[in-house]
């Protein structure tokens, strides 16, 4: 007989089982974007940054061709991680960069958390050479950008059928938090969430502006 017990899910992230690696947050990569639109990824950028930030998750930066062609970083990554190295490539797949995968190795969590520009070539790329040697590959997939629709859908498609786990940048955020009884991050993560999480930050501000609610009896 199957018997519950209360435990999380090991597939659940936690803030120190994963590595999340930022890829590709260009001006030059991202003027093509159509799917999601500019102002929904920066939002949602900015909402992965800060919390890995705050909640100090293990983060990779990587850049392309930076002085030559794709240009600066967006400011939602430099603010909230301003601090961390930023390793440029020159190959669409860092996978294939040794900076990166030495970064990967040093750091020695086989799970991985992806995010960036394009979905089809520097995500895809990444996420098939990662799972094909073993490691649990995640892709927050609205913190992601193609120029299309289609683009964009095919790509995430693919790497679920590999193996890759989607998520969403709240999804993301919430995950970390998951028990608002954690009372040293949940300023943290309603804060964010207040400026960044849509109709639910809306709710949060609402709920302890009108009622003095706040998530967990906090």
């Amino acid at each position: 007989m199957t018997k519950a017990t209360t435990a999380a899910g090991k597939r659940l992230l936690t803030p120190q089982d994963h590595t999340l690696i930022l890829i590709d947050y260009q001006s030059q990569m991202a003027f093509p974007v159509r799917s999601p639109d500019i102002l929904t990824l920066r939002n949602n950028v900015a909402m992965i940054c800060k919390g890995a930030a705050g909640f100090k998750v293990s983060t990779i930066i990587t850049t392309v061709a930076a002085a030559s062609f794709s240009g600066p970083l967006f400011a939602e990554v430099t603010d909230a991680l301003g601090s961390a190295k930023v390793y440029d490539r020159t190959s669409m797949n860092s996978w294939e960069d040794g900076q990166i995968t030495a970064q990967v190795n040093a750091i020695g969590k086989s799970r991985l958390v992806l995010a960036g520009l394009w979905t089809s070539v520097c995500i895809v790329g990444p996420a098939l050479s990662a799972i094909e040697q073993g490691f649990d590959v995640y892709v927050i997939t609205d913190a992601c950008g193609d120029i299309s629709n289609e683009a964009h859908e095919r790509a995430v498609t693919r790497m679920i059928q590999a193996g890759v786990q989607p998520m969403t940048s709240l999804q993301y955020l919430l995950e970390l938090q998951r028990d608002w009884a954690r009372a040293e991050t949940y300023e943290l993560t309603t804060g964010i969430a207040r400026v960044h999480g849509g109709g639910y930050g809306i709710g949060v501000q609402y709920a302890s502006a009108m009622f003095g609610a706040h998530e967990g009896g906090h």
